[in-house]
């Protein structure tokens, strides 16, 4: 007695269902990164936050901008450098291009290197969710 493993015509495998439905649809992947200071997570989130400060050269108004107190922002960016070991940001007393806050040289290397690891991520997961889920 032979048994055969060939499916009826027609009758797709299970991965060939996934495959056929994330094509008619719009599927992809979505994966959160963080960078671990000591329990203290760093992810998309604060690299925004950083930006805007940076940006903006104020707390307070990236804090406003973000919806966020200038309280609850001060606390997480303290609870931060605490945990990381160095200052992200560089704070000046003053107004024009002297004063304000910006990143210290060593929160702009982080940043470069939060991005380039977070990229290096995403494109894993996108050539790993296509293997997975769109190739027949």
């Amino acid at each position: 007695m032979t048994v055969s493993s060939a499916r009826p015509e027609g009758v797709l495998s299970h991965r060939q269902r996934c495959a056929a439905r994330a094509r008619a649809t719009s599927v992809e992947a979505k994966i959160k990164v963080w960078v671990i200071f000591e329990m203290v997570k760093f992810g998309d989130g604060r690299a925004a936050l950083l930006d805007l400060i940076d940006s903006l050269g104020s707390i307070s108004q990236a804090a406003a901008r973000s919806g966020m107190s200038y309280r609850n922002l001060w606390g997480y960016l303290r609870e931060l450098e605490a945990a990381a070991g160095f200052r992200f940001l560089e704070r000046r007393r003053g107004a024009g291009p002297q004063g304000g806050t910006r990143l210290t040289s060593e929160g702009r290397a982080f940043l470069r290197r939060y991005r380039r690891f977070r990229l290096a991520m995403d494109q894993a997961a996108t050539r790993h969710f296509k293997r997975s889920f769109l190739e027949p």
